[in-house]
């Protein structure tokens, strides 16, 4: 069997892997046995391995959140927030599920998710290094290697689409050392299913968000929906309830700290490979911009939508997706500010550097890709820095005519010679994209955030500025904020792209339908289209050499820490992972100084509760805390019932909604967000502080009973 460097990297170094650092692909797990083992896995780590095995097959991606199947009739598990789109889509004045939740009695009640809703089960994975970097593609550099990687990369998606139904991709790990192509089944009738009052499910709401202790339940339930005969297949009401092959069993015994938990799901992205200069202009610059600018986006949505209550309703994912990262952003600057993590990476960098020119050998093989990649992504940053506003200056509208152009221009092309992202198997995204619109924009709202970032745009010189941009939408030197603001009305009035049909209907259209077009979106990107092209090869030139130079670095670094006995595993890319660790306090907070227990109950939502806003906890669950009323989800030591707890796990955005399992592979909750001082271990794991937050099934359970009477769901997961 072809033994990969991710393969020798973890056979060569398992023995000092930690049970709570580590997001494992699946197929590493036979490699740190003995520390699932030591940390108290009942099952066989082997079996992990087998991803239409339990438990694996029972995990499923929704496409930037996690999920697992809990019963056979496709029942699917989920956070609140992973859910919160589809509330909101079917939220409107006089039905607001947001505040007052939403459960279906009977699969006839079960409303559609928002458009673009997935449910992704993996199939296969497969590594495909040797085809997508084969012997004519290495010898390839700039943009002629990124061509040659997207080729082959198409080839083999299509070839793995040929079975209906099924979505493949390929990742690059390890900076893109290595590819792995994924095949998943890709369910496109999913249906909401219950989701708790907003005053549950984000109790709590952005004050304690990142924080513990902590009281939110956050927990909704999709349902997949295939054909009669099994297959994937767009809404109707013709369709029944997918069947997973596996599914997870709730666990019956409590958990208590010191047990093993382990984390299931597919973590977003983690940036713990990265060059020194890279977390200089991320901490330095990057996030201080973020976090900016996401205030000043927050202000004006709560600004522009007060006391429209459509409007509202309409921003409302928005907001909470922005409030999350602009916490998470502000969190990762705290802790970084004061600390020794840019002095610690640049001497590990210095230390590989010298490993590398310590030997003439390694020296020829590495020396050269280690500073070329240094100064291209120094290029790459500065040109990211300098086009900060671009982005956040075009009309939403506009963007969405960007798309469609380059949609119509693509499609004259055969479907294989068309650029990623825009083949025949992408046009349900578009259509989606197109249609979920609707009920997510409102024009003065999309225009009050477009004016305040074209301001600064608009100040920079005009060498800064993209001349095709400036000269689309009428841009010019010395514009006055009253200037720009009759330029946007201009163009906003003279579009017809705000109107659901006028806006499909262009998803069919041919490039010369827009090249005749008299709307202002429209012109605009014609008009800028031959520009921003040239622009893209151009960056698709540094990305080609900022590939072939990571990827060696990377392979550098994988046998300088290999023989130091360090473990190596590929930092997070939206794939398959395994966590484990247990459920551990912590001696200290952060602030406060005092010592956190391992787990909340519901005792600690009374004194949280106001009423309003963010603690507006439902009157029926504050009686049923009151009188007592826990039934069998009490916990003997607790004496009340576990809302969260925390555990050593390795999670980062993505991972939420990802199934928590014990010992056994027994459902025991879901993990939903991680504690403020630890998320830069996004960055920069932190052993010590690390711990992870997860809503106990004993929670969930109790609430669907003694408040929610959800006793049809909960019959149906085998909890009565």
């Amino acid at each position: 069997m072809k033994k990969t460097l991710l393969t020798l990297a973890v056979l060569s170094t398992a023995s000092v892997a930690y049970a709570d650092e580590g997001m494992w692909m699946p197929q590493q797990l036979p490699q740190v046995a003995k520390q699932l083992k030591a940390a108290g896995l009942q099952l066989d780590p082997k079996n992990l391995t087998k991803l239409t095995e339990f438990p694996m097959g029972a995990i499923v991606s929704l496409g930037g959140c996690s999920a697992s199947f809990v019963s056979p009739q496709g029942l699917v598990a989920t956070n609140h927030h992973c859910v919160y789109g589809s509330v909101a889509y079917n939220s409107k004045p006089g039905r607001d599920l947001l505040a007052n939740g939403f459960l279906a009695n009977t699969l006839e009640e079960e409303l559609p998710a928002q458009p673009g809703s997935r449910i992704f089960v993996t199939k296969e994975v497969n590594n495909v290094t040797d085809k997508i970097i084969d012997k004519d593609t290495a010898k390839l550099t700039g943009k002629k290697r990124v061509d040659a990687i997207e080729k082959n990369s198409k080839a083999l998606v299509s070839a793995c689409e040929k079975d209906e139904g099924h979505r493949c991709n390929v990742y690059p790990y390890y900076g893109g050392l290595e590819f792995y192509m994924i095949k998943q089944m890709e369910i496109r009738d999913v249906r909401l299913v219950h989701a708790p009052a907003e005053g549950v499910g984000k109790f709590g709401g952005d004050t304690d968000n990142w924080m513990w202790p902590r009281h939110t339940g956050d927990y909704g339930f999709y349902r997949a929906y295939v054909s009669k005969d099994g297959k994937a297949a767009d809404y109707s009401k013709d369709n029944v309830p997918y069947v997973p092959k596996h599914f997870l069993k709730l666990a019956k015994d409590g958990l208590k700290e010191g047990d093993f938990v382990m984390v299931l799901g597919y973590p977003g992205r983690t940036n713990r490979h990265r060059l020194p200069s890279e977390v200089a202009y991320t901490f330095d610059w990057n996030y201080p911009a973020f976090v900016k600018s996401s205030g000043e986006t927050l202000a004006i949505i709560a600004k522009e939508t007060a006391g429209n209550d459509d409007a509202r309703l309409k921003y409302a994912s928005q907001v909470a997706g922005i409030n999350n990262y602009y916490k998470n952003r502000q969190g990762m600057l705290d802790s970084y500010a004061g600390s020794d993590f840019l002095a610690r990476k640049t001497k590990e960098h210095e230390e590989l550097k010298a490993w590398v020119n310590g030997n003439p050998e390694r020296a020829k093989q590495f020396g050269e890709d280690l500073v070329q990649v240094e100064k291209l992504i120094a290029a790459r940053d500065a040109q990211s820095k300098q086009e900060f506003y671009l982005g956040s200056s075009f009309p939403r509208l506009l963007g969405t005519a960007r798309t469609l152009y380059r949609l119509a221009n693509e499609r004259v092309k055969p479907d294989a010679e068309r650029k990623a992202g825009f083949q025949e198997r992408d046009l349900p995204r578009f259509k989606a994209g197109v249609e979920s619109l609707e009920r997510s924009y409102v024009e003065s709202v999309d225009k009050a955030l477009v004016l305040n970032n074209l301001k600064k745009y608009a100040a920079q010189s005009k060498a800064e500025r993209n001349a095709d941009f400036d000269a689309a939408i009428g841009i010019s030197d010395n514009m006055s904020e009253a200037d720009l603001k009759a330029l946007l009305d201009k163009i906003y009035a003279g579009s017809k792209l705000a109107d659901k049909a006028a806006r499909t209907a262009w998803l069919a259209a041919k490039p010369a339908d827009f090249k005749t077009s008299d709307d202002s979106f429209i012109k605009a990107a014609v008009a800028m289209y031959d520009g921003f092209m040239k622009r893209e090869a151009e960056d698709e030139e540094l990305a080609g050499k900022i590939q072939q130079a990571y990827a060696n670095y990377m392979k550098a670094k994988i046998a300088y820490m290999t023989s130091k006995g360090q473990a190596v595993y590929p930092d997070a890319n939206s794939t398959l992972r395994v966590t484990f660790g247990k459920v551990a306090g912590r001696d200290h907070g952060t602030a406060d100084g005092l010592a956190w227990s391992a787990f909340t109950t519901v005792n600690g939502i009374p004194p949280k509760a106001t009423g309003k806003g963010e603690f507006n906890a439902p009157a029926a669950q504050l009686a049923a805390i009151k009188a007592k009323d826990f039934g069998k989800y009490v916990d003997p030591h607790l004496k009340a019932v576990p809302l969260a707890y925390l555990a050593t796990l390795d999670i980062t955005g993505g991972n939420s909604g990802s199934a928590a399992l014990n010992a056994k592979g027994e459902f025991i909750g879901l993990a939903f967000d991680g504690t403020l001082d630890s998320i830069i271990s996004d960055w920069d794991f932190n052993k010590a502080k690390t711990r992870s937050i997860q809503v106990d099934l004993r929670y969930m359970l109790w609430q669907m009973k003694h408040v929610d009477k959800a006793d049809k769901l909960i019959k149906e997961m085998g909890a009565e």
